[in-house]
């Protein structure tokens, strides 16, 4: 590692910073929702009992509904959100949900999708990909591009402007939406007008401080990482492919905007400080931004929590900007 990566990590382990309050909100969920299980079916059970707990329905004027895109090797279910008031081709961004490539679904970040919708003022596919341990990588990315291709190929019919589509997606999500903005800068599909990723797992080695620092979490932890990610890549945990693992990739030039929000209470905060250092020494515009006290899941708090909801207004903010330039966004 280099010694301006190792002088960013470091700093991160001379104190242990203390837990915001608002994210009692989500600890608190955690334990109602009750043991955790070892089976990814008692696993999913337990993801569904949290994350239901915590969202809220989307505004009674926003239009939702669900399709199914067919893609080469799946049919991808998407739910697609667009607020009222939308007119004319929309911006849109294709959202990633997270939960360690095993768990989540549609259902499990709806109010992470409609709130994109409503306060970025665009129409949002939120994708519900394939999902491990019965489909490891690449299975998810494939869903998630071919998905993304389909938004273009039907922009007309859905009614968005292929010129201005982002992607977003926290934690899991985070890294295929890093692997995105690969791909479409590799294939010149198209040409993505931001990326936000959120709490990102981006294919960092666990043997950096933060892992150490909070391998007990809370909430995620460094056990629950190495599970997830020997389960996404079973065949080559230590693989260079960046779409698998983004933060390997050797050339992250010409990408899009990107914006890169860590938890700094977070086993996989440091997959966030280093992809991001790595993507301004690339030359890359890149917005980095650590919650404070504030640990993995945070913007699953934004409904009961002031400060959790000034973070996750950051995030609709720069994705907003992005999508509509110098339009009026008040």
């Amino acid at each position: 590692m280099s010694d301006i990566f190792a002088d960013l990590l470091m700093e991160a382990t001379l104190s242990a910073p203390a837990m915001h309050p608002d994210m009692t909100i989500l600890t608190d969920a955690r334990d109602a929702a009750g043991p955790k299980g070892e089976t990814a079916a008692e696993q999913r059970a337990f993801w569904t009992a949290y994350t239901g707990a915590l969202n809220e329905p989307a505004p009674a004027d926003m239009t939702v509904w669900d399709e199914t895109v067919p893609t080469a090797d799946h049919k991808v279910p998407v739910r697609i959100y667009r607020p009222s008031g939308l007119d004319g081709p929309a911006p849109a961004v294709m959202y990633m949900h997270g939960g360690g490539f095993m768990l989540g679904d549609l259902d499990s970040s709806d109010a992470v999708a409609w709130g994109f919708a409503e306060q970025a003022r665009a129409l949002v596919v939120s994708v519900d990909y394939r999902l491990t341990p019965d489909h490891p990588y690449p299975a998810a990315f494939n869903d998630c591009w071919g998905t993304l291709l389909w938004m273009v190929e039907h922009a007309a019919r859905l009614g968005l402007d292929p010129a201005r589509i982002a992607v977003a997606g926290d934690s899991a999500g985070g890294n295929l939406g890093a692997a995105m903005a690969l791909k479409a800068r590799d294939t010149g599909a198209l040409e993505l007008a931001a990326a936000a990723i959120i709490y990102p797992g981006t294919g960092l080695d666990q043997d950096q401080p933060s892992y150490s620092q909070f391998a007990d979490g809370p909430g995620l932890t460094r056990a629950g990482t190495i599970k997830y990610r020997d389960l996404y890549l079973p065949h080559d945990r230590d693989t260079d492919d960046p779409y698998a693992r983004p933060v390997m990739a050797a050339d992250l030039t010409g990408l899009p905007p990107f914006w890169v929000h860590s938890a700094e209470i977070d086993p996989i905060r440091d997959d966030g400080r280093v992809f991001s250092a790595k993507l301004a020494q690339a030359g890359c515009h890149v917005t980095y931004r650590e919650a404070r006290g504030m640990i993995h899941g945070f913007m699953r708090a934004r409904f009961k929590g002031q400060a959790a909801r000034h973070e996750y207004d950051l995030i609709c903010r720069f994705l907003c900007d992005h999508l509509h330039g110098d339009d009026d966004h008040s």
